[in-house]
């Protein structure tokens, strides 16, 4: 059954002897209890001043509540008391003292932010080149980005175009294109912290990655020309690399073989000194036994080994008083062969006409003698 069903039309939840609910004697009704509370006790007046009393308590409180804040993990509160530093407060529910009187500056120390930037300038020889460039920095120092620094990011922007500048400004166009091209970002990473840091703007810049280098096309020559020139240069140090592992190795070899054959020719020479020392020291015992005999035995040893090693024979004829050559070099030498087939050949030829063969020696003979007179 409903509750406007009970067939009189009253509220069954309704307790008897309620009045009705307005909202004046609401408001009264709190009114009277915070009036006991800060009067003392003491009696409400009636009337307007009791509403404005509580209409100002009420904005108090929301006054006192708008100190409330919150400070994520990343982020760092930085408060301000009348405009100067108080404290800095980590993560986390903090409170401080409502505006005017205090301040919060929340700054996020991790995140890393992007400014793109893009100028065009001059390099030391006078030449145009645009330049676009990415530059990630984060807010590390919250406390100085927050008052070192009126506007860092506009700091940063202008900071960054002069250390670029003074990089591209102090090169040339060829050396910027081909030999520095990948030390732009760097020095100019380099310059812009440093200056940053004498600024105490509380930034630190993380990185600069050079995405454009552009270049009038009359010098598009010339820069080809030393790209091809520096692969011609690297690909004759690999080239003279690879010619050093190879050749060094051989040299190596050579040099410890040299040293074994030196190191063998010095005992082999060793050797044969010690072994003609004693050969001496031998023939030097014989000599004291029988001085004559050992000199005999010298000489011919010797007579022997200078006419072995000779290729000219005189012979000393008594009978006619004529030197006689004959060529015994030729025939101890390259031609004995030749020459003793042509002797044989005329023995056999003297042979088949039935002459001996000693005449037809003693006709060239007499021919050879002949000659000579």
């Amino acid at each position: 059954m409903a509750w406007n069903d009970s067939g009189n039309g009253e509220n069954p939840w309704k307790k008897p002897g309620d009045g009705p609910n307005d909202l004046d004697k609401i408001v009264q009704n709190w009114q009277r209890k915070l009036s006991g509370i800060i009067g003392g006790g003491r009696k409400a007046p009636a009337g307007g001043s009791s509403g404005a009393t509580v209409i100002v308590i009420l904005l108090v409180i929301a006054w006192t509540l708008t100190g409330l804040y919150r400070v994520d993990e990343a982020e760092r509160g930085v408060v301000q008391r009348f405009g100067a530093y108080t404290v800095t407060t980590m993560p986390g529910l903090h409170w401080h003292l409502p505006f005017p009187m205090e301040t919060v500056n929340v700054v996020n120390v991790t995140a890393v932010n992007n400014y793109p930037f893009r100028n065009e300038m001059l390099t030391a020889d006078e030449q145009y080149v645009s330049i676009q460039m990415v530059v990630q920095y984060r807010r590390s120092d919250p406390v100085k980005y927050s008052f070192e620094v009126d506007d860092p990011e506009a700091t940063l922007q202008d900071v960054t175009e002069g250390a670029l500048r003074e990089v591209v400004g102090t090169s040339t166009l060829e050396v910027l294109v081909t030999e520095q091209r990948d030390q732009i970002a760097p020095r100019t990473q380099q310059i812009l912290q440093n200056t940053l840091d004498s600024y105490q703007a509380g930034l630190t810049v993380t990185s600069i990655s050079l995405e454009k280098l552009d270049y009038p096309q009359s010098v598009q020559q010339a820069v080809d020309d030393t790209q091809k020139a520096r692969n011609d240069s690297d690909r004759y140090v690999l080239e003279a690399d690879t010619y050093a592992k190879d050749i060094i190795p051989r040299a190596r070899g050579a040099a410890a073989r040299i040293l074994q054959e030196a190191e063998a020719y010095h005992d082999r020479v060793i050797a044969d000194a010690e072994g003609e020392a004693s050969r001496f020291e031998a023939i030097l015992a014989e000599y004291k036994r029988a001085p004559q005999v050992t000199r005999n035995r010298l000489y011919l040893q010797a007579i022997e080994e200078v006419y072995a090693n000779s290729r000219k024979v005189l012979i000393d004829s008594d009978s006619s008083g004529n030197l006689i050559y004959l060529p015994l070099d030729k025939l101890v030498g390259g031609e004995s062969r030749s020459t003793t087939d042509e002797d044989a050949s005329r023995a056999s030829d003297a042979q088949s006409t039935g002459a001996p063969a000693g005449s037809q020696a003693e006709t060239d003979a007499d021919r050879d003698r002949r000659t000579r007179q």
